[in-house]
């Protein structure tokens, strides 16, 4: 059977589309080639993340590029409104079609042509949508599986993930900045504390660290308990001196992150949070470990147990920032030594220094 170019697409290729970018893309070029005169086009699609609710691909003819926009996850009353179509309602000439490819929560395929469709091409497109559910269909479930994994596992690890590395084995050696944090006296504000607002505390302690963490290219490896393992890999374009300069200004944000909290707290009549932050410079052995059927991706090794003790020490030096004599050897910025310290577990004394 002779299908249009669009719909042989969507029969035979359009599966393995990556992203709902390359799908518009493509899609809207099978269009123009079957002889469709458009101006620009969008695809909506629902988005299971924590703080976004759809995401949205916009597609102009005259310029074939692609931009993406993402209605977050917000009160009723106070979205964006239909970003499809009032996008497209600034292109084109006549009405936007919109049609639902698939049933319940799927996509949503919308067009405006460089002059008004007329009642074959409204079903022509009205067509597409209904061949387009199934291809959408699976592209949403890959997107739903990366962005859930993404959520639990964290970048790198969902990566592995969905890689297929999923038994055990020896893990790579990565090289970064290593980064620990952890709430000071956390079991004794938990006793004290409704558990709600243990929770609200934990969140709050949580966002100013990991998004300081990720605006400066950092990975949080792991949540412990009250603490934050991330690291700032080495290597590619960002080299030690870089990942060691990425870290410090990720704890120089959240630093002023926690400022700006202590104060809202100390207004609200809530306790303060202390807290404290090591950085260390080395490597450490990430990978698959656990039992056979019970995985966790984790990291392992003497860099990652000296920059954990090293945190252990900022409440008896009196500081919520120190560094390793490592890491500190690849900074230009002002120090304070303050000695070398013997470290729970760590054979050698660990040179400490804080910044001025």
């Amino acid at each position: 059977m002779q299908l249009p170019s669009a719909l042989t697409y969507l029969v035979d290729e359009a599966i393995n589309a990556p992203d709902g970018d390359a799908f518009l893309t493509e899609l809207a070029d099978r269009l123009i080639a079957d002889g469709m005169k458009l101006a620009g086009g969008a695809l909506t699609q629902a988005a299971p993340h924590p703080i976004i609710e759809r995401r949205t691909w916009l597609w102009r003819a005259d310029t074939g590029k692609v931009i993406e926009a993402l209605n977050l996850a917000l009160p009723a009353g106070t979205g964006t409104g239909n970003v499809a179509r009032n996008w497209l309602e600034g292109i084109g000439t006549g009405v936007v079609q919109e049609d639902f490819a698939g049933a319940g929560d799927g996509a949503v395929l919308a067009w405006k042509g460089s002059r008004p469709f007329s009642s074959s091409e409204s079903e022509r497109l009205r067509e597409v949508a209904r061949f387009a559910a199934a291809p959408l269909a699976l592209l949403a479930a890959r997107s739903t599986t990366s962005a859930l994994l993404t959520a639990y596992l964290g970048r790198r690890s969902a990566a592995q993930v969905l890689a297929g590395r999923l038994r055990r084995g020896p893990g790579e050696t990565i090289q970064a900045a290593l980064l620990f944090a952890d709430l000071r006296g956390f079991t004794e504000l938990s006793e004290a504390t409704e558990a709600k607002e243990v929770i609200a505390a934990l969140d709050a302690w949580f966002d100013r660290i990991a998004g300081a963490v990720h605006a400066f290219g950092g990975e949080v490896l792991k949540f412990i308990g009250d603490g934050v393992l991330a690291i700032f890999p080495i290597g590619g374009q960002r080299d030690t001196a870089a990942a060691c300069e990425a870290a410090l200004r990720a704890v120089a944000a959240a630093r002023a992150g926690m400022d700006h909290l202590q104060h809202v707290r100390t207004e609200e009549g809530a306790p303060p949070l202390p807290f404290g932050m090591a950085l260390h410079l080395g490597e450490m052995l990430w990978g698959n470990i656990g039992t056979a059927d019970r995985l966790d991706f984790t990291a392992i090794g003497p860099a990652v147990n000296l920059v954990s003790r090293l945190q252990g020490l900022c409440r008896p030096l009196g500081q919520t920032l120190l560094l390793s004599g490592m890491f500190a050897a690849e900074t230009t910025q002002p120090l304070i030594p303050l000695g070398e310290h013997k470290l729970r577990g760590i054979a050698l004394p660990c040179a400490v220094f804080t910044l001025t």
